[in-house]
This record gives C-alpha cells, structure tokens and sequence, in this order.
C-alpha cells in the first residue's frame, strides 16, 4: 500500500512553501513523508584539466591542491544536504507530521526517485530550483523530467504557501483528464473542499456537457463541484478564473494532445505552470 509522500527538496526559495503542501497533503492522507535531497554527480568537485602547462612539480602541487578542494567541497555540499533535509524536517514537524524519514542521495535525481516510487502515494516539488531568484521565466529543470516518468501525481507547489480551500480543475474529457478525475473522487485531499470543473472549447455546449460529465462523477464521491465553461485560449482562460475568483490549487491531466493538455507536456510544456501563481496538481 502506497502510504508516504515523496517531497524535493533543493534549498531554493520554493523549499518551504513545498514543505507546508506536503504537510497539509500527507494529514488529508494520514500518510508519511519522505523528504529527499539529491547531490549531483559532480556537486562539490573540480571538472577539467586547470593543470595547463606547468612544469611537473608546479602541476603535481596544483592536481594536489585541486584534489584537496574537491574533496572540501563534496564536504560542504554534504551538509547543505543534511541542513536543507533537517530545516525541512523541522518544518514538517511544526505542521504535525510525526514521521519523516530524510534521504540524502547522490547521482541523478530522476534514478533516485524511481527508486523510491513504488511505495509513493504522490510527489511534491517547487516550480523553480535554487536559480529562482535569477531566473524567474523558467521552470526548474528537473521538473518536467519528474512528470513526464512519474506514474503517481505530481504537486507542483507555488513559492508563497497559502491554505487551499478552491480548486478549479481544468477537463477537457481526455484520458489523462478522466483520471484525474477519478483519483480526486477517490481522495481525501478533496473531499471538504470547493471545487469547479473547467472546460475550454469553441462549442460552449459541448464544453458544457464534458464539464457536466466531471461534476456527476465528482458530486457521486460526496465532493461539492460545479461545471464552468469557456472559450478561447485556455491558458488565458485558466489565468483569468484564478485572477478573478482566487482559486488556490489548479489540477490538471498531464498527456495527451488536446489544446489545454498541451499546456502542461509538449511544445508549451511550461506555460501554464508559469503564469499561474498557484500550486498545480498534475494526474497521468
């Protein structure tokens, strides 16, 4: 039985935003977490030949030198690790998870969660990595590895943390959308929850009768929905209802080859996830 949540950690301005999610995930859950940070590859280490030219006993020194720093700064990058995983236990613990289990592994990050993933009931992840700051426009780069392997759903949490009360969910009748939302009838997280159920198409009733088809299945499960519709881009129609009407959690479908799939895996993988400033929740 999947019973923990899986949360990534980088130490970047997101980290602690991602910790409240997944304290308030892993309660609706009653689930563990396991909070993991992974250490690349060559994190801490010196790559090249910066030897150049030098005379033998010069180039020996040097190597000498370099060897001593690359093994300070795998040092260093070990306990940032251990520090990232302990504030965010920290964290956790203050939310009321009792059980958090840290991992500090080195490699890549995508092998690392395959490894744990068998076990996961979801996992969670910041928007952007420890370049935030400096690159504003762009995704973190692993997460979109993350969501195109992973076969459990994936929380993309926000920078600032907020209480989720509305969520609006984005249908358009696909596969991956039907998924999410037979795995949200079947949940915990929403059912105290006010959720609507969007669909973006040029033929409002048809968009009317898909949206339809998502709130019958939903108000079955004792999960208080209502259909919306529009028409237009969806991107711009998703951002307007969250603008507008203070949605705090955004759920989508993350395949497939409709308009509004599009906007989460392909050419316009990191539209969506972008421009809204709130937590998206994404179902394969």
């Amino acid at each position: 039985m999947m019973d923990k949540i899986l949360t990534l950690l980088d130490g970047s301005a997101y980290s602690e935003s991602v910790c409240h999610y997944t304290a308030w995930i892993a309660r609706k859950l009653n689930a563990d977490v396991e909070a993991m940070h992974v250490l690349g590859r060559s994190e801490g280490a010196v790559t090249g030949d910066l030897s150049g030219a030098l005379k033998l006993g010069a180039r020996t020194a040097l190597l000498e030198e370099l060897s001593s720093l690359d093994a300070q700064r795998a040092k260093l990058a070990q306990a940032k690790g251990h520090a990232i995983l302990e504030d965010a236990k920290a964290i956790l613990e203050k939310d009321g998870i009792l059980n958090v289990n840290l991992r500090l592994r080195k490699g890549d990050l995508l092998e690392a969660v395959r490894d744990l993933v068998d076990d996961t009931r979801a996992i969670t992840i910041g928007k952007r990595g420890e370049g935030a700051d400096f690159a504003t426009g762009h995704l973190g780069s692993n997460l979109e590895r993350i969501v195109r392997s992973s076969k459990v759903p994936v929380f993309v949490a926000s920078r600032e943390f907020r209480p989720v009360t509305k969520v609006l969910v984005a249908y358009d009748g696909s596969a991956s959308s039907k998924v999410a939302i037979e795995r949200m009838s079947t949940s915990p997280v929403f059912t105290d929850l006010d959720v609507s159920v969007l669909c973006v198409a040029q033929d409002s009733a048809q968009a009317q009768s898909i949206a339809n088809d998502a709130v019958e299945k939903l108000t079955a499960a004792n999960i208080a929905a209502t259909s919306r519709t529009a028409t237009g881009d969806p991107e711009d129609a998703l951002n307007k209802l969250v603008c507008e009407e203070g949605f705090d959690l955004l759920v989508m479908g993350a395949y497939g080859h409709s308009r509004i799939r599009r906007l989460i895996i392909g050419s316009t993988t990191t539209a969506m996830i972008q421009s809204v400033k709130i937590p998206v929740l994404l179902y394969r």
